[in-house]
Parts: structure tokens; sequence; C-alpha cells
């Protein structure tokens, strides 16, 4: 068996979890919201037309924040279509998804499920067809206090939303107002200003790329941040990983790899142009959409040519045991990078490429296997993330010569706790060895693995065919964490006494 060692001590921290780095996405794409979140006929809906049996599955999951309305749908989106009188609202096309908005659920309605589902709201503004004056009424309408003609029309308490995302993917050319960095950064700097002009204790999250792969990559950040350095809080970025575009499942089990790099080009990028103006301040990053998208084999979610519905079902992936050991790794990675990645939306939240699937019509909703890892990192991650020293096996895949078998990561939660996260990338067994000397006497309280046939999937048909389960024969003994970590999985192991 193959041997694997961590070395973990509490005096080598990197930074405390954010907990926003635990958020979602819900976007009018597909059925995310109509038949989603939101159906009216489904006997779970309540007197709000919310599914109740999707609630009680997004607060399971541990989500802390939900980025709204979009992605592509925000740069068409005109806000005011979505308040008001449900009867009285605008029916629209949607050109972003070929889609026909009905404007059932807009502004008030979403922020009204954000209190049932215990989440904090992250609005998006529309910097495609519109853009400054647009965005200061949004925020006079949401947070503004009565007096005032938005306000007012409000007609309840302020909401205070206090994360706000100044468009989406400008840089990508399939966005509807696509715009070059230097239009974008002057548009967002002047946006940003006139929205914290309405309310000065809003964060504001401003376009960085839409993947690696961008021509602009990195020029964008760098000329973004130059022009709107003085309202950027956050700068986002985005990272889907298709596995069609990997040969072998060994180089898509190291696709996380290539956001680690990317987080480290954004910081490093934003800490130099903070060092030409000669300023201290250090942006944040808001990774506010990541996921696994089997984007090649769905090429036709954009509906070119196809006729205007209402939601159309978009990108349903179904998730395998493989595909939750990517995200469990990728959520490694966002942990480890807690000192500069302060936000992180998995997209989407329901049957869009999502941790929850539904059916309409009276059907179920359940947990896809992409659930699991981020429920567990949700529930356990919060605390101090400790920089690891890891030895471990490597094998080379294309692009990447030296993939380690294991990734892992260890968080403190300021008291006796401390949980070990650690995937396991070969398909043979993984013996673990992890040195917690100066942790006090710790024991293993729990190992909890998801792992099994690497197609395995959960359906409607059989929604609990993947699932974690308890691993037993793992010991602590003179200060050496002892486990098997079997072939392909992810694993928790939860120790106490560990102070």
């Amino acid at each position: 068996m193959q041997g694997a060692t961590l070395v973990i001590d509490p005096a080598l921290t990197i930074a405390d979890v954010d907990e926003r780095v635990f958020g979602s996405f819900v976007e009018h794409m597909g059925r995310c919201v109509y038949g989603g979140i939101y159906e009216p006929g489904h006997p779970s809906a309540d007197a709000d037309g919310f599914r109740r049996d999707v609630l009680e599955l997004v607060r399971e999951l541990g989500v802390t924040i939900v980025r709204y309305p979009g992605g592509n749908f925000v740069s068409g989106y005109d806000w005011e279509d979505g308040i008001g009188r449900r009867e009285s609202r605008p029916r629209r096309l949607d050109l972003a998804w070929r889609s026909i908005e009905t404007n059932q659920v807009g502004t008030d309605d979403f922020l009204a499920w954000t209190r049932k589902a215990g989440v904090d709201p992250m609005l998006a503004v529309n910097m495609g067809t519109r853009g400054l004056d647009a965005a200061r009424r949004l925020v006079e309408y949401c947070n503004a206090p009565a007096g005032t003609a938005w306000a007012d029309r409000r007609g309840r308490d302020p909401y205070g939303v206090r994360v706000w995302c100044i468009g989406n993917e400008m840089d990508g050319p399939w966005q509807i107002g696509h715009k070059d960095a230097v239009t974008y950064g002057k548009l967002a700097n002047e946006t940003g200003k006139a929205m914290r002009l309405v309310d000065p204790s809003i964060e504001l999250v401003v376009c960085g790329s839409s993947h690696s792969r961008m021509p602009t990559f990195g020029a964008w950040e760098d000329t973004v941040l130059d022009l709107a350095w003085d309202v950027a809080d956050h700068i986002s970025l985005h990272a889907y990983y298709d596995p069609a575009r990997f040969d072998t499942a060994e180089a898509f089990l190291a696709a996380s790899l290539d956001l680690d790099r990317m987080i480290d080009t954004v910081a490093a990028t934003a800490d130099a142009v903070a060092a030409r103006k000669r300023s201290d301040r250090r942006v944040s990053l808001s990774v506010d959409e990541w996921n696994v998208w089997y984007q090649t084999p769905t090429e036709a979610f954009e509906r070119r040519g196809e006729p205007f519905v209402e939601a159309p079902p978009l990108i349903e992936d179904t998730y395998t045991v493989t595909d939750a050991l990517v995200v469990g790794c990728i959520l490694i990675t966002l942990l480890r990078h807690a000192d500069r990645v302060h936000m992180a939306c998995l997209a989407q939240l329901v049957n869009v490429i999502a941790p929850i699937r539904s059916e309409s019509r009276g059907g179920p909703a359940w947990r896809q296997t992409t659930y699991f890892p981020f429920q567990h990192a949700s529930q356990y991650a919060r605390g101090t993330v400790l920089r690891v020293e890891l030895q471990a096996p490597t094998y080379p895949t294309e692009g990447e010569p030296a993939v380690s078998v294991l990734e892992a990561t260890a968080v403190h939660d300021g008291g006796n706790g401390l949980t070990v996260f650690a995937v396991n990338r070969a398909d043979e067994p993984l013996a673990l060895r992890c040195l917690v000397q100066r942790l006090g006497s710790p024991e293993l309280a729990e190992h909890l693995i998801l792992d099994g046939d690497p197609q395995a999937a959960n359906t409607a048909d059989e929604p609990d065919r993947v699932g974690p389960r308890r691993g037993d024969g793992g010991r602590v003994d003179a200060g050496e964490l002892h486990a098997e970590l079997p072939p392909r999985s992810w694993n928790v192991l939860r120790l106490r006494g560990a102070g």
C-alpha cells in the first residue's frame, strides 16, 4: 500500500475561514428558479410558492451566501420588472438563455427566500445593457430608509444587502454588452462610487476573468483594478472544469491545480496594482462561480436558433463519485487560500449543474454526489486553516508533471477540534500518517468517507445510491494519526481533544 505523511502544526496558520466561502448561486437559467426553488403548484410549496423540500436540502447543505440573479442573465435584466404585484409584471425575452422570463420571482421574492433559507444575499447589477443609474437605484430600493421614491416603493424595512457584484463576466465576448477592460474598469469605478454614495457600508465585487484560458487573463485584472481600485473590495474569478477536456480520470482529478494557480496569479496581480498605487490594502478574491460542468456534451445550452420558452431544462448534469472528488479538491484549494479567498459560490444551487436536483409537477428533490463534500466542508471547516506539510507519491499527467495522489488541508476550530480534509486521487488505498504531536492528546472522533464506483450517481429513481459512510480502523497513537484512505475517495477525519 502506498503511504503519505502530513505534518500539522497549530502554530503554522494561514487564516481564519470566511464563512462566505460556502456560498452558492441562483440564476434565472433553466430550472434553477422556476421548478427549482420556486414552484407554486408543487405539493411542498409554501404560501409564497417556494418548495419546502428544496429549502430543507439548502439548509442542510450549509450554504451561507447566495449570488443572484446572474450570471449571463443579469447583463440583459431590468430589475424593475421583478417588483410589485406578480400579476402586473411583464413577460420578457431573456437573450442570454433564449428563454421567456415571467418575472414571477424578482428581487423581493429572492430576498424573502434567503430569509427562509437562512442565507445572506449577494446581488449582481446589470453592466451589459444598463449601468450606473439602474445600479444606484437598486441599492436605494434595497437598502435606503423610507422617504425617497425607490425606498418607498419597497414598502417594507430595508433589506440591508451587503455584497454587490458590479456586473458578470464582462471580459467574455458571449456577454450581452461585453466590454474591454478599460471601458469596464471606468464604468465599474463610477458605478461603484454611485452605489456607495447611496450606502457607504456595502462591499463591492468587480469582474475578473471568466476562466484561466481567457486570452486577456491577467492583463484584464491589472487594468480593471488599476481603474477601479477605489471601489474594489473583491475581484471575481470563475472556474468550471469539463471532464471532456481531460484525456484521463487522473488528469481530471488534478483539475483543481488550475484553480490553485489562478488564485495565485490574481492575488499577485492585485498586489502589484497595490504596490504601484502605494496602497497597503489587499483586495480579496471572490470565486463566485465554480464547479464541474459537462460543457462539451451540452454545447447547445445557449439554445441558438431555438424558440423562446419558459424555463427550458439546461445543463442538468448528473454527477458521479469522480465529480464529487474534483469538487472536494476544489474545496480544499479554496480553504488553503483562506488568506485571500473570502467568498466563493458553487454554481449553481438547484438543477443547473447543481448539488441539488428536483423534478417538477409534484416530483421529488434529492442530493447529488457533489452535495456531500460541500456539506462536510461547510459544517466542519469553521475556524483557522493550518498550513500542512505533505509528502506523498505523485503521478504525471498532461500539463502536470507531478500530481500528488493526496490533496489535503486541516482546519482547527479554535477549541479542541481539528478536521483533516483529504482526497485520495489514486486508484489504490493510501495509508495516511498525520503528525499531530503539538496538538495535545487528540483522539479520532469520526472518519467520513465518500467513495465507491467512480461512475455511480444519485438519480430520482435511486436518490441514495451514493452517500457518505463511516470508516473504521483509524487511530491516534503517540501523536500520530493513522488512517487508510480508500481508492479514489473523499475523507473527513475529525479529531477531538486537539487543543
